[in-house]
């Protein structure tokens, strides 16, 4: 359920160019910049490379994306 949240104008400036470059919603920029936060922050060894990676592959795998790994 959608929630009203306050945040900077220059934060939803920063959001706003960045959604464009993206191609999100400007709801979807903060949310994505959140849920990177959120990780980076339970995980503060992993690098912002490899979070994003993750996430990737978290969306791949709920959209039926998935090969089975073979170990050489």
């Amino acid at each position: 359920m959608p929630t009203a949240v306050r945040i900077s104008e220059e934060l939803v400036n920063e959001a706003r160019k960045f959604s464009r470059i993206d191609h999100r919603s400007l709801a979807g920029q903060v949310e994505h910049w959140a849920r990177l936060g959120k990780c980076a922050e339970e995980n503060p060894d992993l690098t912002y490379s490899l979070i994003k990676d993750i996430l990737i592959g978290i969306a791949e795998l709920e959209q039926g994306e998935k090969t089975e790994y073979t170990f050489s």
